[in-house]
């Protein structure tokens, strides 16, 4: 097992050795990040609020409100997100079918 691991990482350890020219990368628009400096401000405001004093559905607002402020900033940021047991399940069908 550790020498067809060794066998397949190596032709990537060779492929990186070679120097490609760098990429242009969009810049985001400025109307992206204004609205997202100001979702993050929100959250800020949210996260240093005092919540002892509210009651149980000002804090399930609140709640709702930083699910949908996450989910915008997700939306903006844009991206593919693999989470670990992807990550393991990836690994192990590679370790099936090499």
């Amino acid at each position: 097992m550790a020498t067809s691991l060794s066998l397949t990482l190596l032709p990537l350890q060779s492929s990186a050795a070679t120097i490609s020219p760098p990429t242009t990368i969009p810049a985001p628009t400025p109307s992206e990040t204004a609205e997202a400096k100001t979702l993050t401000l929100r959250l800020n405001e949210i996260n240093m609020m005092d919540k002892t004093n509210l009651k149980a559905a000002d804090k399930k607002d609140l709640r709702k409100e930083v699910r949908s402020i996450n989910h915008k900033l997700r939306e903006i940021s844009g991206g593919v997100y693999l989470s670990v047991s992807a990550i393991i399940l990836i690994l192990i069908l590679l370790v099936i079918f090499l």
